[in-house]
């Protein structure tokens, strides 16, 4: 069966307020599988944990960080986590263990596979697990996030890629 055959994959990058880190991710990843010609057959979205700022465009550092790499969120808007997101979505990646334990209590457990870390998928070992919250932080805070997302990222492509042949 090919790859195209079957059904999209669904990935939900999940932070707390969804301004900074899982915008991130969702614009890294999306230009990613574009660039890869897998965007017909891959989904990308991203929420938060918590209801701060839905409807807000991400934060202007996290987007000028980004765009310097060449990596567009501007249309992207804060949303929370929804019951039906659960159902929805293959890979519900959170990017620290603190969102990740409030998702784990959200979700089903029919659906618990579906959640995890998106560091997991990291290859680099001196990056760590978790990647930290940099909005209290300076702008190289939001470097550190882009280095971590891009390489994270890649490795959930590889993922993605190898459990569809």
């Amino acid at each position: 069966m090919k790859f195209e055959e079957l059904k999209k994959t669904k990935v939900l990058f999940v932070c707390m307020g969804n301004i900074c880190r899982s915008p991130t991710a969702n614009a890294v990843f999306r230009q990613l599988i574009e660039s890869a010609g897998l965007d017909k057959e891959i989904f990308v979205d991203s929420a938060g944990t918590h209801a701060y700022h839905i409807g807000d465009a991400p934060d202007q550092r996290a987007q000028n960080a980004a765009l310097h790499r060449g990596y567009k969120m501007c249309d992207l808007r804060a949303r929370s986590v929804q019951p039906n997101d659960f159902i929805d979505f293959d890979y519900i990646l959170a990017m620290d263990n603190d969102n990740l334990a409030i998702l784990q209590k959200r979700c089903p457990t029919q659906f618990s596979n579906k959640v995890g870390l998106l560091m997991q998928y990291c290859h680099k070992t001196s990056f760590g697990k978790e990647i930290a919250d940099p909005y209290f932080g300076g702008q190289q805070g939001f470097e550190t996030v882009l280095d971590m997302v891009e390489v994270a990222s890649r490795g959930l492509i590889e993922h993605i890629c190898k459990a569809k042949q």
